[in-house]
């Protein structure tokens, strides 16, 4: 009797280290930093307008974020806009919006003995620079939109709120790169270089309010 209670359990442990094997597992999370990402270390994107405008959504449907979610979409996006962006002086002014920030979630399998509870993450991120003349008439804009989708381990809240903050943070990075690719492609005669180390620095860097494409996709 001893012999097949040994046997018994031998086998329910191999069953369930093959079960734990097989699970994509997340970045740790002393992996990620505290807080929206930081651009700041990249090239700014220096516009030849007088003033930068950073205005935030207000449609709620826009910021849709399903919890749970350490990490906001439209924080990451205008933390991208006030990094990256900065005013060279010259007429007109140039408005960021935030167009669209969602995070959504939806069950991929329920799980069961030998299989763990995943679930399905979409993140979709799209913004817009205007460029405006001193007359606040429309003189050029620049689009950019990415998506990023990924399945997980949902099997205990810490879990999904690792992976919801991985996947903002992807999406975040991707965006920063399609967005200077559309900046370069659409408003390439405003862009200006950096100053030279001689030259005293007179950019005004992107502020929000007082107050208050062609899409990239990419699966994880």
């Amino acid at each position: 009797m001893a012999v097949a209670i040994d046997r018994r359990a031998a086998l329910a442990g191999l069953l369930a280290t093959a079960a734990c094997g097989g699970r994509e597992q997340p970045l740790p999370v002393s992996a990620m930093a505290a807080g929206p990402p930081s651009y700041a270390y990249l090239t700014p994107l220096r516009l030849a307008v007088g003033r930068i405008e950073i205005v935030p959504p207000t449609d709620p449907a826009a910021t849709r974020t399903m919890p749970p979610a350490p990490l906001s979409p439209a924080t990451v996006v205008s933390a991208m806009a006030q990094d990256r962006l900065s005013a060279a002086g010259g007429p007109g002014s140039a408005r960021f919006r935030t167009q669209l920030a969602t995070l959504t979630r939806e069950s991929a399998a329920s799980g069961g003995v030998f299989t763990a509870a995943t679930e399905r993450l979409t993140c979709v991120m799209r913004c817009r620079l205007e460029i405006l003349s001193d007359e606040g008439a429309p003189a050029g804009f620049a689009d950019a939109e990415v998506r990023r989708t990924a399945t997980r381990p949902a099997a205990s809240p810490a879990e999904r709120a690792q992976a919801a903050e991985e996947i903002v943070r992807l999406a975040g990075a991707d965006l920063n790169v399609e967005f200077e690719y559309q900046l370069r492609r659409n408003l390439r005669s405003l862009l200006r270089a950096p100053p030279s180390p001689d030259t005293p620095a007179a950019a005004e860097p992107a502020t929000p309010p007082e107050s208050a494409a062609e899409p990239a996709s990419m699966d994880i």
